[in-house]
């Protein structure tokens, strides 16, 4: 019989790919856990792992092991939920963009987790860019991720790209190419900043990059350049730009996930982000509006 711990354990190593970064994660160590897979593969008969110079690969019998794992596991937490008198338990890994991570997830969890207190949350902060392949390549759960302004189902909740600056009369607003401080060129804010000052034909150079909006505000804060941010991430210190710039346009936020059908906890936690993101007061931003 398949020994429900073990493909617990495997489908983590089977998303990380990586026995270290796994066995962090499950609480064991890198031999014990090494020869958990060795006993998982001794029970289905076949390599399910190869080792590469990248990590841990699965093999074509790990992939198809691995979707019936995760379905077993998401099955199993369902009917200990349903079987009434047990609390929601499992482990969900959620991926979000660093400014909704400030604006939103500390309300949202914050509920969450005292409703479902055995259920473990991990945190994983990086761009929509950065969080679509981990979502392809199973190794977290869900994410929150940034779509182009447009009339889809998917999106749960809207927000305005504004321009910010030290203060209101920052004088780099003066300057013949004004700088500019953005994050990757693959991003939403990068192509709405560069697509509004070609509309109106500004000139401009995008003098600091970075994907990390502690960076962007520490740019934006000593005054170098003016920087693209979602309105609910700009600190009260910082200034909106109304006056002088083009318009910059809205985005979308929306809920993915890994796996058409989710464990209990995901889908229990999406469906919690889903009904009270939306009405979700913004937090205090910039002045100068």
């Amino acid at each position: 019989m398949l020994d429900l711990a073990l493909l617990k354990n495997f489908v983590v190593v089977a998303r990380t790919g990586s026995i270290s970064l796994a066995s962090t994660q499950v609480g064991r160590t890198q031999s014990a856990l090494s020869m958990q897979m060795q006993r998982l593969e001794e029970q289905v008969g076949q390599p399910l792992l190869q080792r590469t110079g990248a990590g841990m690969r699965l093999t074509s019998a790990g992939e198809r092991l691995l979707s019936h794992a995760e379905q077993l596991i998401a099955r199993h937490d369902e009917i200990l939920a349903d079987m009434g008198g047990v609390a929601l338990k499992g482990t969900v890994s959620l991926g979000c963009p660093e400014d909704y991570s400030i604006a939103f997830l500390p309300e949202l969890l914050k509920s969450f987790c005292a409703a479902n207190p055995q259920v473990e949350l991990r945190l994983v902060c990086a761009p929509t860019i950065g969080l679509k392949p981990l979502l392809q390549r199973r190794q977290i759960d869900m994410a929150l991720v940034s779509l182009p302004d447009a009339e889809d189902a998917a999106v749960i909740r809207r927000e305005r790209f504004v321009w910010v600056a030290d203060r209101p009369q920052t004088p780099v607003l003066a300057n013949a190419i004004l700088p500019l401080a953005l994050s990757a060129p693959t991003t939403l804010d990068y192509r709405a900043a560069c697509d509004a000052m070609e509309t109106v034909n500004r000139r401009y150079r995008v003098a600091f990059a970075s994907d990390s909006l502690a960076g962007l505000i520490a740019i934006t804060r000593a005054g170098h350049a003016i920087s693209v941010l979602t309105k609910t991430a700009v600190p009260p210190d910082l200034h909106i730009i109304d006056e002088g710039l083009p318009k910059l346009p809205t985005i979308g936020i929306a809920l993915e996930f890994s796996e058409t059908r989710p464990s209990s906890a995901a889908a229990m936690l999406g469906e919690h982000i889903s009904r009270h993101l939306p009405s979700l007061k913004e937090p205090a931003v910039a002045r100068g509006l």
